[in-house]
């Protein structure tokens, strides 16, 4: 007796998931969250309307993935960057290049679809993974100057949080800056000084205010 072989259950996607993840952020970084059509979403990630619900969700839960995803990426290089093997003043710098580089990036929306889109989006979830990511990375920046403490690199009173917060705002401001159209030039000679600004003793903060 010979058995039939079971039928595969429904097409096989004519798509990479990835690839079109990759293609949706662009599409969202590009016209915003608000501007943002299911048919733009369709025509710009290749899918069709039946396979991006099926396989995406909706345009929210879409965003949702993408944030994500998009954070894990760069979340992840910008680590990289933090972490890297030199001094604490140029791993600083490189943090700060990292974030000029990828706003400028040539054949990419300007900016950052953290800093630049999801935050006027208004939406609790979303509002509050931007919190969770801006404390991760508070805490990662955090990390690397108790490390440099244990180094002795930064004497024992540094004031690790609050430099930590400067850091991830002059990496914001950046960005900002970037999706306005400031050159990348400019932008990292200013990531250079804003690395030496983080890094400024206490008394060289009180001069600054005096």
């Amino acid at each position: 007796m010979v058995r039939n072989a079971p039928k595969p259950r429904g097409r096989p996607r004519s798509f990479d998931e990835t690839e079109a993840l990759e293609k949706a952020t662009q599409v969202y970084w590009s016209k915003g969250y608000d501007g943002v059509t299911i048919d733009d979403l369709v025509a710009g990630m290749g899918v069709g309307r039946p396979s991006l619900y099926s396989v995406f969700g909706d345009k929210r839960t879409l965003f949702l993935r993408v944030l994500k995803d998009y954070a894990e990426k760069k979340g992840a290089r910008a680590a990289e960057a933090l972490l890297s093997p030199h001094t604490l003043r140029d791993s600083l710098a490189g943090f700060l290049k990292h974030a000029v580089e990828t706003a400028t990036q040539r054949g990419r929306a300007r900016g950052c679809l953290l800093v630049c889109v999801a935050p006027l989006v208004d939406d609790p979830e979303v509002r509050q993974f931007l919190q969770n990511a801006a404390a991760g990375g508070a805490a990662l920046v955090e990390g690397r100057f108790r490390d440099a403490i244990s180094a002795g690199e930064i004497p024992s009173d540094f004031p690790v949080a609050v430099r930590a917060r400067q850091l991830i705002d002059f990496a914001r401001a950046l960005t900002m800056r970037a999706q306005i159209g400031t050159p990348r030039k400019t932008l990292l000679k200013d990531a250079e000084e804003a690395a030496d600004l983080v890094l400024l003793s206490r008394r060289g903060n009180a001069e600054l205010d005096s």
